[in-house]
């Protein structure tokens, strides 16, 4: 357990580190308890001993009768002077070694003696490691004796208690050391946890070390009462009670105070914030209670009382005056109320406001959390539109709302009358026994509201993906008999809007993607952007609102909000990043993110954990690295692929630029994103008047994805984007130009048939010349004959299996001022990086490191992120993001090669001895902050693999690759469904397993199996590795292995990708 603290002061202190206690045991806790005093007392023997050494030093220089060399006594000298500074100690100490040696021969008395006791030149690292049992009783410990020695020693004491599992009982409660010791005042203290923040633990142990006195470092590392406890569990653990406070990060320094400067620093953000609200709203209210408690009390409930009375009588009379306003308008006010995670069901509930309209009533609509309860008892008519979330779960706006209806026991709605309209997917969850989660949450919605005793203006109604035009076939039944039960008449002579996507209003409104973006940044009472039509505009700006689903129930336990942060994506044409921009993105990473760096699936970076109040200047900082964010999602071209390719030099620099004018080219161009993130204001007086001339006000119908591979390796996988190219080469290599490739995607629902990944067709061949124009009339057509109402249906794979490729191929020509010639030949040969070091054809060198799933951080086994670091800030080439989540150090030069050598095999960037299935895995995000995710993926995989790794290397397949990749949702961030082997998540701890994609990506997998669990994993794929190693022919990919022998069926279209017969 107290390994990764022990690891990182080997790291910081080398050989400098002096464990007292702990060494002659298998662990610091020994076979029994230890007390600190045993190597309290070692070390105050060490330290007694190099005070006497230094008081041998003093005495010499000072003695003139001895013969000492000028340079000697300099160095003895400021030795002594500066023996409590680690590094000035070591220079003046060796300097002094070799001095003394150089005269060896002529040495006697004093200067023999010194050069005898040479190693107390050096300042020792001294350090007790304990357990969070001397907490239980401070003094008898011994932990007080050494706090109150004024002793350069250092303590570091676990806590392993569980957050979840914590001692309730008062007479069995640790006391707190870290405040114990903070009342001396002269010891430093540090509160640490290292599943929460590496570079905390690290500055904590290192100002300990500095400090002149006794430090205590307490440190966290929950250790669950159960056998193999997986790092999630510890970093869920961890997470928990650094939020909630139980084990706030801090660090005390007294030594600060003498240079003016605060000596207590706390390092957990979130609860800075919440401990500095609640110490202003509680402190004068506090005396008051300890003053007189039951004046308090009756305060308290006569003022909650008048309040609530008050509120219910100012809502009651708004209504009624709305609907004195609004009776003229023919008929009683409608409230529309609705949840949903997409915008169907928004969508939906926009489109009963326009009905009302047209039929002369009054309606309003608003997210179901956006109302109270008691609302329901002021309103006439009350409309539900509600989608079903999960597992049958409440949509996130809607959770709120329900949460406080379900627990309700009495609401006066008997004179409300009410209607609810579900969207579910009966298939979405196959097996007979979760036939329940099928629209549960409208179900339970309109149960409830019937208890309670309000009255059902129509039935229930259920749309279902699974029918023909999708939860429309139920919606034109449903609608106009709502309208007959709220007395409306069928519409004569009036012609209804045609349908209009929600999203596309959303865009219009939005005022070319600006909406209320800039004045909910300026909102401070809440870490969300509040407005959901802000949330999706953020997207088109490269951020996603998200918050941390580890901490969900616990903050919901605790009365507060969700623990809302934003991910923020860097747009990086072709992956191609300068060393000064990775030393941007890792200082931004430290200062406004949450400290690691992803490098993603689509050759951006990623940040983590942005908070609203660091949101702003996370994307100025990153501009003023000449990187930007706009368009790294929402309904637009998104970050071009290319193959980061470092054979091939002359070649890559081409269709890298090719990438990086095609992205440029495409790239939206309102001024909303200068103003609202980098405030280029307007002139006074001047008028936004702004104009997309490719996109339009709406936009795409969804995103839309552009890769560029270089033949022999598909590692961008080409066939699984919206448009690709392939670079085709003349025979002295020079770029001839591309075959293109239009209708590939990966994204699909559980259960709906309607939806499906597919491989792009090859549709011909353009000039480098004519590429842009290409790229740009593809987009377009997609931009107009794109499904703008159903957005499961919205990419350009469905357009054209829709239409059919020839008349895509027709409507593209119309466009073009050119003829597509017929495709080039080509061969792929892999989709998998070369890792380690490669030369290319200009002589340069390339070092591709491993990143396990692109996630770039310090551990203590392996500090990657500071690895990095160093080697940015001498190397003079190019770094270059994989689109396997992986990273080349790119144009080293012969001179600059062994320097960087010597960095990757000090941090460890050169481990590269993983197995082939290791290399070749991938993984999405997921848990704990996408909030589609259904299941773990990042911090999952790797233990996954690590199980089937025993079978692979027992029978002899270490080193043959299998491209192994998951995802937390079936939406396909990481490419599943090429690969041979993919994990989609299904629930919690429940994955579908798909077999039998090519091994270069050109060919779709297949289901084999739904919500397997781990043990049923492994179970299943067992059997088929051995098989293959024993029956395969000679170079045969698993891919293709699993199909010859009839495991699995062929996957010829994505059409026949759910045809399991």
């Amino acid at each position: 357990v107290d390994t990764p603290y022990i690891q990182m002061l080997n790291q910081v202190f080398a050989d400098r580190l002096n464990i007292e206690n702990g060494i002659k045991t298998d662990s610091v806790w020994g076979s029994h308890q230890q007390s600190p005093e045993f190597g309290y007392g070692t070390l105050v023997t060490k330290v007694a001993a190099r005070a006497r050494f230094a008081g041998l030093v003093s005495k010499t220089v000072q003695d003139s009768a001895l013969k000492i060399s000028e340079p000697l006594r300099k160095a003895l000298t400021q030795w002594h002077l500066n023996r409590s500074d680690s590094k000035l100690a070591q220079r003046h100490g060796t300097e002094a070694v070799e001095l003394l040696r150089a005269s060896q021969d002529g040495l006697v008395g004093p200067l023999a003696e010194i050069l005898a006791q040479s190693a107390q030149f050096v300042k020792p690292s001294h350090w007790l490691v304990g357990a969070d049992a001397w907490a239980y009783d401070i003094a008898n410990s011994g932990v007080h004796h050494v706090i109150s020695s004024d002793t350069d020693i250092n303590l570091l004491i676990l806590d392993t208690e569980p957050y979840t599992s914590r001692t309730q009982n008062p007479d069995n409660r640790k006391k707190d050391i870290g405040l114990y010791a903070m009342n001396y005042g002269s010891v430093f203290v540090a509160s640490v946890a290292v599943y929460s923040s590496y570079s905390h633990v690290l500055h904590a142990l290192i100002e300990a070390d500095q400090f002149q006195g006794p430090s205590i470092v307490l440190a966290y590392l929950p250790r669950p009462d159960e056998e193999n406890v997986s790092p999630i569990t510890v970093l869920k653990e961890t997470k928990l009670a650094v939020d909630t406070g139980y084990w706030p990060l801090y660090r005390w320094n007294p030594a600060l105070e003498e240079k003016g400067e605060e000596p207590f620093r706390l390092d957990s953000e979130r609860i800075k914030l919440d401990l500095q609200q609640f110490l202003e709203r509680e402190n004068h209210l506090s005396l008051i209670i300890q003053q007189n408690p039951d004046v308090a009390r009756t305060l308290t409930h006569s003022l909650e009382s008048e309040a609530k009375a008050r509120d219910v009588a100012l809502k009651k009379k708004a209504k009624d005056d709305f609907a004195k306003l609004m009776g003229g308008l023919g008929g009683p006010p409608v409230l529309i109320l609705f949840g949903s995670d997409g915008s169907n069901a928004e969508g939906l509930a926009k489109r009963l406001v326009k009905g009302a309209k047209l039929r002369n009533l009054s309606a309003r609509y608003a997210a179901m959390d956006d109302v109270s309860i008691e609302d329901l008892t002021l309103e006439k008519h009350v409309i539900f539109v509600l989608s079903t979330a999960g597992q049958g779960e409440f949509p996130v706006n809607a959770r709120e709302f329900w949460k406080a209806l379900s627990a309700a026991t009495e609401l006066a709605v008997s004179e409300t009358k009410v209607a609810v309209f579900g969207l579910g997917d009966s298939h979405y969850w196959p097996r007979e026994e979760d036939a329940i989660f099928y629209n549960r949450p409208s179900q339970e919605l309109h149960a409830k509201l019937l208890e309670l005793g309000a009255n059902p203006l129509i039935d229930l109604g259920l749309g279902n993906d699974q029918d023909a035009d999708s939860y429309e076939t139920a919606w034109a039944v449903w609608e106009p008999l709502l309208w007959e039960s709220l007395g409306c008449k069928p519409l004569e002579g009036v012609v209804e809007e045609p349908k209009k996507s929600a999203d596309d209003a959303m865009k219009i409104d939005s005022n070319y993607l600006r909406g209320t973006i800039a004045e909910g940044l300026l909102d401070d009472t809440t870490g969300q952007l509040r407005a959901e039509a802000d949330t999706k505009l953020t997207k088109f700006h490269g951020i996603y609102q998200q918050d941390d689903r580890d901490l969900r129930e616990e903050r919901k336990k605790q009365g507060l909000e969700k623990a809302f942060s934003f991910m923020v994506r860097v747009r990086v044409p072709g992956g191609v990043a300068t060393p000064a921009q990775w030393l941007a993105m890792d200082s931004i990473s430290d200062v406004t993110a949450n400290g690691t760096l992803k490098l993603t699936t689509r050759q951006a970076f990623q940040f983590h954990g942005v908070l609203k109040r660091n949101l702003k200047k996370n994307i100025q900082l990153i501009n003023k690295s000449l990187l930007d964010t706009i368009a790294a999602c929402g309904d637009v071209n998104r970050n071009i692929m290319c193959n980061p390719n470092p054979h091939q030099s002359d070649l890559h620099k081409q269709v890298n630029d090719f990438a990086t004018d095609l992205s440029a080219h495409l790239l939206p161009k309102t001024s909303a994103y200068r103003e609202i993130w980098l405030d280029q204001k307007l002139v006074k007086g001047e008028a936004v008047v702004d104009h997309e001339p490719l996109y339009g006000a709406t936009y795409l119908p969804r995103k839309f994805k552009i890769v560029v591979a270089v033949p022999p390796n598909n590692d961008v996988d080409v066939f699984a984007h919206d448009l690709g190219f392939i670079a085709i080469t003349n025979k002295d290599g020079s770029l001839a130009g591309f075959n293109v490739t239009v209708g590939g995607g990966m994204g699909m629902t559980h259960g709906n048939k309607k939806t499906y990944p597919r491989l792009a067709d090859i549709i011909g061949f353009c000039t480098p010349e004519q590429a842009i124009e290409t790229g740009e009339k593809v987009m377009l057509v997609q931009r107009d004959f794109g499904d703008r109402m159903n957005r499961k249906h919205a990419r350009l794979k469905y357009t054209i299996d829709d239409r059919g490729i020839e008349w895509f191929k027709t409507e593209l020509q119309s466009r073009l001022p050119f003829q597509l010639e017929e495709p080039k030949p080509f061969k792929f040969l892999d989709n998998a990086d070369r890792y380690g070091w490669t030369q290319g054809q200009d002589k340069m060198w390339h070092y591709c490191c491993y990143i396990e799933n692109g996630r770039v951080k310090d551990t203590p086994a392996e500090p990657h992120k500071t690895g990095l670091r160093e080697i940015a800030k001498m190397h003079q080439g190019e770094f270059r993001l994989t689109p396997n989540q992986h990273l080349i150090i790119a144009n080293v030069t012969e001179q600059e090669k062994p320097k960087i050598q010597v960095l990757l095999e000090q941090y460890k960037l050169d481990k590269l001895n993983y197995s082939a299935a290791m290399l070749n895995s991938m993984a999405c995000v997921a848990f704990p902050t996408c909030s589609l995710a259904m299941a773990e993926s990042e911090r999952y995989l790797p233990s996954l693999v690590q199980l089937l790794e025993s079978t692979i290397e027992e029978v002899g397949l270490r080193d043959d690759a299998v491209t192994i990749r998951m995802t937390g949702c079936p939406n396909g961030c990481a490419r599943p469904y090429v690969a041979e082997i993919a994990f989609v998540g299904k629930a919690f701890g429940a994955y579908n397993v798909y077999l039998g994609g090519g091994h270069h990506g050109e060919r779709l997998n297949k289901l084999y199996k739904e919500s397997l669990t781990e043990p049923e994993i492994v179970a299943e794929l067992t059997p088929m590795i051995r098989r293959w190693a024993a029956e395969r022919l000679e170079g045969e990919h698993f891919g293709d292995f699993v199909i010859r022998v009839g495991i699995i069926k062929a996957t010829l279209s994505g059409k026949t990708f759910h045809d399991l017969s």
